[in-house]
């Protein structure tokens, strides 16, 4: 992980830019020197992969001034200033001014080690949730994560895209593990709000006094983050587990949605997670709040009711984890591909992602099967489910249709190596294409 992040060290001295560096590069991190702030600043921009190790006095621009610089081209730029003995009011202000930390000379190495170690950390924290951010407000790439073609999704996907212009507030219910959250994601970033602020908070993770404080603060002088509903505005604030509200939680909650007015300055989406069959989030939530957060309502489909789109998130993700893995993807037998379609999955979408990783994992050892995953997933299934539930003509299509489909991506959409693999004839092998809605150019 070290050897990715880079470390800029900026000094007058060579000797001290010399020594740092051959120190932090035996702890395997990546150095560069410069020999003035002015010449790092023409490399350091906002999104630079490291840190940097300054030292505060030097000719023309000095340590503070280039500090100044830095934060105001990139704020969470770890910055670790060295300062001369006696200078530590100096190294106060470089702190106030947004320093990470700083190291008075004569410094021991296996403390700036240990700074570089914290600060590296911090940055590939920041680098890594900018990534996500990027990722999450593209409204197209997040939209191609929501995988699948049946009825219920193909509406799922048009909600979102509705819903996600609209002002109002969002109530996202569903069983667990169906993808609630990846849902108020792409709200969020098919909306007018996708270049704003983006906030989660899980209602259930902390205590209440920690809740409240984190949802509506006071604000202390030493907090360095935002109460969430100050955070996300003029964004969206996604609440998890709204039901684990408390009756007070509640109370402020709506005071803060009445006092932002219509339209609301911050959308709310709340996502209700109720395990009960007997109780709903309506249930949990007092009527006023309930009728305010659900004026716009998304459920999330089971897994079970998604057909096909079983077979085709399976292969996908244990295409994923055979890459991951450095091995074959498992090959799924008719009797397999049928018992797939009809697995109870309690778990859903997370149950399956579980599911195809231990069956490629057992491909690896070439040992089990993913009928034997299935039953110990679930222990009301039945050996042989060929016949249960739909007709059998139904499960050899499924089957038919996701085997052309791995094979034309394994080709790489070669109509001449899938007919010879699958032992077709062209005819046929184009009538059924045709049928199942394949298209040799998405493979190309």
């Amino acid at each position: 992980m070290q050897k990715s992040m880079k470390i800029a060290i900026v000094d007058d001295e060579q000797d001290m830019r010399q020594s740092i560096s051959q120190w932090l590069a035996l702890s395997g991190y990546d150095t560069e020197t410069f020999s003035s702030a002015e010449e790092a600043l023409k490399k350091l921009g906002p999104d630079y992969p490291g840190i940097v190790i300054s030292d505060i006095k030097m000719p023309g621009m000095d340590g503070m001034q280039f500090l100044k610089k830095l934060m105001g081209s990139d704020s969470a730029l770890p910055v670790i200033m060295i300062t001369g003995h006696g200078d530590v009011p100096m190294a106060v202000e470089a702190m106030r001014i947004g320093a990470f930390d700083f190291l008075e000379k004569p410094f021991n190495p296996d403390r700036m080690n240990e700074l570089a170690k914290k600060a590296a950390n911090a940055r590939r924290l920041t680098m890594d949730n900018r990534a996500l951010r990027r990722e999450l407000s593209d409204g197209g790439q997040i939209m191609n994560k929501l995988i699948g073609t049946s009825p219920v999704m193909e509406r799922l996907k048009e909600d979102i895209l509705d819903l996600g212009q609209a002002d109002g507030h969002v109530l996202i219910d569903g069983e667990t593990g169906t993808g609630k959250t990846l849902v108020a994601h792409a709200l969020h970033a098919v909306g007018a709000r996708a270049g704003k602020k983006f906030v989660l908070v899980s209602c259930a993770a902390i205590d209440e006094d920690q809740l409240s404080k984190r949802l509506f603060g006071p604000m202390l002088p030493e907090d360095t983050q935002l109460p969430a509903i100050e955070e996300a505005r003029g964004g969206t604030l996604v609440l998890e587990d709204v039901e684990a509200l408390s009756e007070s939680l509640q109370a402020k909650l709506l005071s803060a949605i009445n006092e932002q007015g219509t339209p609301a300055e911050t959308r709310i989406v709340a996502i209700c997670n109720m395990q009960e069959q007997d109780k709903t989030c309506e249930d949990a939530l007092r009527p006023d709040l309930y009728y305010r957060l659900a004026a716009l309502r998304i459920t999330v489909p089971p897994l079970r009711q998604r057909g096909e789109d079983i077979l085709t998130l399976f292969t996908k993700l244990s295409e994923q984890f055979s890459e991951e893995y450095g091995c074959e993807a498992p090959q799924v037998t008719a009797q397999e591909a049928a018992q797939l379609l009809q697995a109870p999955w309690p778990g859903n979408v997370r149950q399956l992602i579980n599911v195809a990783e231990r069956a490629v994992l057992q491909s690896r050892r070439g040992s089990g099967s993913i009928a034997s995953l299935l039953m110990s997933d679930n222990d009301e299934m039945q050996p042989v489910m060929t016949t249960e539930g739909k007709p059998l003509k139904e499960y050899v299509e499924a089957f038919e249709r996701m085997l052309i489909d791995n094979t034309m991506r394994r080709h790489k959409g070669s109509i001449a190596s899938v007919m010879e693999e699958l032992c077709l004839p062209r005819r046929t092998l184009n009538e059924k294409m045709a049928k199942y809605g394949l298209q040799r150019s998405d493979y190309l």
